[in-house]
């Protein structure tokens, strides 16, 4: 039986560290994704792609609120633009490698509990990095809520609750199981109120590598892989004593998460995902670069897609004693 896995590709994989976000930096950026996900469909894995939105839906709500001509709509509504946008580049390079057809995004509408306590704490960095003084009148002028964000300046912070459901997830399976590499998920989804019976719309952007585990939990996929820019997941990140991870047990993760080695505004959230896609079921979860998550996934460091000096990624790996981690 073919192995699915679901990939999680940052917002900030498409619009990188110091560019702006133009059509041509988000179609070079969008071709380096695809090849890292051909070579995981060449190792005999069947993929689910879901990307975040961060940089895009940020950038999005300036360009809405820039004029008073058109109205400026709702955060949700940015992120279903987003997923049309980046699933769009994402199809077409991936397509270029495939063939026409090859791929399909989805556009994926994904519950939240509007009694979530994110909500009451905005925590989800969106768009551009500002100077102290800039983001403090954005703050006052616009009604944001803004924070200093990984040493670089300060970023607009909106709610990100927990995804509990997927409207389209049937929808998404028969893709899956039709042979299509799906883009599903992006930006984490379209905020829909769980409570709603009309489908209301929440107020929110929601963290993809959460969106990501929850879709592998609901496809039965057997991986989840959270890409980033690093190649493995470290200890004690900027000290004398840093030091890699490579392959570790679920339990070995959730001791060093207990610890406070991994942040929540960096690798917190991807822990944290992990750990209980592997409780609920998973087999293996991986944290590493676009460029070894082939090798990584297929947990070898020969054969054909091993080459001079190949390394692998953190591979963390599911234990039976890990699940009380979750409750």
């Amino acid at each position: 039986m073919t192995k699915t896995a679901v990939v999680a590709l940052g917002g900030n994989a498409l619009t990188r560290a110091g560019q702006s976000g133009t059509y041509d930096e988000m179609l070079a950026n969008a071709a380096a994704m695809a090849a890292a996900v051909h070579a995981v469909i060449e190792a005999g894995w069947r993929v689910v792609v879901v990307h975040g939105n961060g940089p895009q839906v940020g950038n999005l709500a300036l360009q809405q609120e820039a004029t008073t001509r058109v109205p400026a709509q709702p955060l949700p509504l940015l992120s279903a633009m987003t997923q049309g946008l980046l699933g769009s580049l994402l199809t077409r390079a991936i397509d270029l490698l495939r063939g026409p057809g090859s791929a399909v995004a989805l556009i994926t509408h994904v519950t939240v509990d509007p009694a979530d306590p994110a909500f009451g704490s905005p925590s989800k960095p969106i768009g551009p990095f500002f100077e102290p003084a800039e983001a403090r009148q954005l703050a006052e002028t616009r009604g944001w809520v803004v924070q200093p964000d990984s040493g670089r300046g300060y970023r607009r912070v909106v709610a990100s609750p927990e995804p509990v459901g997927v409207i389209e997830i049937d929808a998404l399976r028969a893709l899956v199981d039709a042979g299509h590499l799906v883009i599903a998920g992006g930006g984490g989804g379209i905020p829909v109120q769980a409570t709603d019976p009309h489908g209301g719309l929440a107020d929110a952007v929601i963290d993809k590598d959460r969106a990501a585990g929850l879709i592998a939990r609901l496809l039965g996929a057997q991986a989840l892989a959270l890409v980033t820019a690093v190649d493995r997941v470290m200890l004690d990140y900027g000290q004398p004593a840093q030091s890699e991870l490579g392959t570790i047990t679920a339990a070995d993760a959730a001791r060093y998460h207990a610890e406070g080695q991994f942040p929540p505004g960096s690798m917190g959230p991807k822990i944290e995902a992990a750990l209980r896609f592997l409780a609920e079921g998973g087999d293996l979860a991986v944290i590493t670069s676009p460029d070894l998550l082939a090798v990584t996934l297929s947990g070898t460091l020969t054969g054909p897609l091993a080459g001079p000096g190949t390394r692998s990624g953190t591979r963390i790996e599911r234990t039976l004693a890990h699940a009380e981690w979750c409750r």
